[in-house]
């Protein structure tokens, strides 16, 4: 397989990565009952650092919050469980994938008789969009299939069963030969890709879909946040309508996978020059720049390894 390390930390344990198995009745196989993060460990000029580690379990202990799935470790345990993991694996960068789930109990809709059991994979994944999208940029497409209205998926869960419509956008776009597709939200407004945030540029201010667009408020989006305040750019949280993308003077997707990916076409019309724009780049380059530890982290980011 494609990835793979040598130990997953399950339940309390490190145990060899092709035996970290559950039932083929566990509730999450059949009805998506998890919540999940993805976290980046990027190798520095001064040691292995993760990524906003507390930001992100904090976040898994919310999602599952939401789905009324408790979790039988705490916060700091679960983060000392992902520094272990990487150590196992010896691993100086890797993308991360905590993971909380419901198991074998019984089967029927309702998860409460089924154990939630709690799992840390490791290993080493390259650029989520490929090498060359961080500088060129990357065409997309908006997606047919919209994200869901504020009453039916919470959608500020980060949890496996709303992904069910991460899959249709990412599988339609790439059917059409597309890197990646936008879903609008049930208004008719721009909310994400299939696993990223979405920033366009105008007249050198940031504006991005507002939480109540049915996004997942993203870390590399408020890491973005950030970045841009330090920088003297000014960001706004503001609904954008689906033409907002063809005049933009450039478009970029966050995510932890996606880091900072512009994007230069959409629906085959070329944004801005075509090429990726001074204001992704200035992003860009102070985002690495700490991540790769050649800038200070100014803002607390990395816990080292």
């Amino acid at each position: 397989m494609a990835f793979k390390a040598d130990k997953i930390w399950l339940d309390g344990a490190l145990v060899d990565w092709d035996k970290a198995s559950t039932h083929v009745l566990s509730h999450v196989v059949h009805y998506g009952t998890s919540a999940f993060e993805g976290v980046r460990c990027y190798k520095t000029k001064t040691g292995s650092g993760v990524m906003r580690l507390h930001d992100h379990i904090k976040r898994l202990f919310d999602s599952c919050k939401i789905y009324r799935m408790p979790v039988p470790f705490t916060i700091p345990q679960v983060e000392e469980a992902v520094l272990e993991t990487l150590r196992a694996n010896k691993l100086e960068q890797a993308y991360i994938r905590p993971f909380v789930f419901r198991g074998f109990g019984e089967l029927g809709v309702n998860p409460s008789k089924c154990p939630v059991h709690v799992s840390v994979a490791a290993w080493d994944w390259g650029k989520y969009l490929g090498p060359e999208a961080l500088e060129k940029g990357v065409s997309v497409c908006v997606s047919s299939w919209r994200r869901a209205a504020p009453d039916t998926f919470p959608t500020m869960a980060k949890v496996g069963a709303n992904y069910m419509n991460s899959q249709l956008i990412k599988l339609e776009a790439l059917e059409n030969g597309y890197a990646e597709g936008i879903a609008l939200d049930i208004n008719g407004y721009v909310s994400e890709g299939s696993g990223e945030n979405i920033f366009v540029v105008i007249g050198g201010k940031l504006y991005t879909p507002p939480s109540s667009s049915a996004l997942l408020p993203g870390i590399t989006r408020h890491s973005v946040f950030q970045i841009a305040r330090s920088l003297g750019i000014e960001v706004e949280q503001h609904q954008l309508q689906r033409e907002a993308l063809y005049t933009a003077d450039e478009i970029f997707m966050t995510g932890t996978a996606a880091e900072i990916t512009p994007v230069t076409m959409v629906d085959k019309i070329t944004i801005g020059s075509g090429v990726r724009g001074p204001v992704t780049k200035r992003l860009q380059e102070k985002f690495f720049g700490i991540t790769e530890g050649n800038l200070p982290d100014e803002f607390g980011w990395l816990t080292v390894l």
